[in-house]
């Protein structure tokens, strides 16, 4: 008989419990009543209603939101782009620069990464007049590290494509820019989907490179929560948060169900396809 892991059962048990519990008993405080963001005095929902109240919080939002869709899309554009370069074009001059340039955010400290951004930012307003430092910056600071994530991305997703799909399509008739808009990137869909939603994420959390290349009037969410919780947290913060935990689960979720029913329904295309075949 073999005896259980109760060592393994515990250090599940303990890690989720780091992870979530202290995400759960931010989400039970803000409905607290009192002042007290750690004392409870009855339950409530002020907070939430002060949030809505509030246009500090909203215009933030709603900037961290824009930064976010905008980066986001142009990132999964380009990184689709770059992924599909490394994973389909074995050697090419420059193949090795190239790939370095693209990974290089992911190991590079964003403290150094906001650092020479600001200064970039800074030499080209002094050479043109342009970006003025805000909205286009932050925009241009993210999609500079999200896209590296997308890459990684794609690039593992269609190392494992089974290319086999594509040929045969070729071989029916079918010209190359098809067999990407038919065959490729319907396969490789959630990896474009996921590295968007990565890159979403990244860059509506970010704090320290957008600390560095925003300029008055820019504050995002992330920089409102930082300089607020510096002095405290309080209870509307733990309602802020608790919003933000609710919304990014609720896009996970939907993106994920969205690519479980297109993972099933290509797998039904394939099974009526070999039956038709039969």
């Amino acid at each position: 008989m073999k005896r259980r892991p109760y060592f393994l059962i515990f250090a599940l048990i303990f890690g989720y419990a780091f992870f979530y519990v202290p995400i759960a008993s931010m989400i039970f405080y803000s409905f607290n009543k009192s002042r007290l963001a750690t004392v409870w005095g009855g339950f409530s929902t002020e907070w939430y209603g002060k949030l809505l109240d509030n246009q500090q919080v909203l215009d933030a939002a709603w900037l961290s939101l824009r930064i976010a869709f905008v980066s986001a899309t142009v990132a999964t554009i380009l990184g689709t782009m770059a992924g599909m370069a490394l994973a389909r074009f074995a050697r090419f001059r420059g193949r090795t620069l190239f790939s370095g340039l693209v990974s290089a955010p992911l190991v590079m400290p964003e403290v150094i990464t906001g650092i020479s951004l600001v200064l970039f930012f800074i030499a080209l307003n002094g050479m043109i007049g342009w970006p003025t430092r805000g909205f286009t910056t932050i925009t241009l600071a993210h999609i500079t590290f999200s896209l590296s994530y997308v890459t990684v991305v794609v690039q593992s997703r269609l190392a494992s494509m089974d290319r086999a799909v594509e040929e045969a399509a070729m071989d029916l008739g079918s010209k190359p820019l098809r067999v990407l808009f038919d065959v490729t990137l319907p396969i490789i869909a959630p990896a474009i989907i996921a590295g968007w939603l990565l890159s979403f994420t990244l860059s509506l959390d970010d704090v320290v490179i957008t600390a560095f290349t925003n300029g008055p009037g820019s504050t995002t969410l992330p920089l409102y929560i930082f300089s607020k919780v510096r002095l405290g947290v309080t209870p509307d913060m733990n309602a802020l948060a608790t919003i933000i935990v609710v919304l990014v689960g609720s896009g996970v979720a939907i993106a994920g169900w969205i690519m479980h029913r297109a993972d099933k329904k290509r797998e039904r295309d394939v099974q009526m396809a070999i039956a038709a075949n039969k």
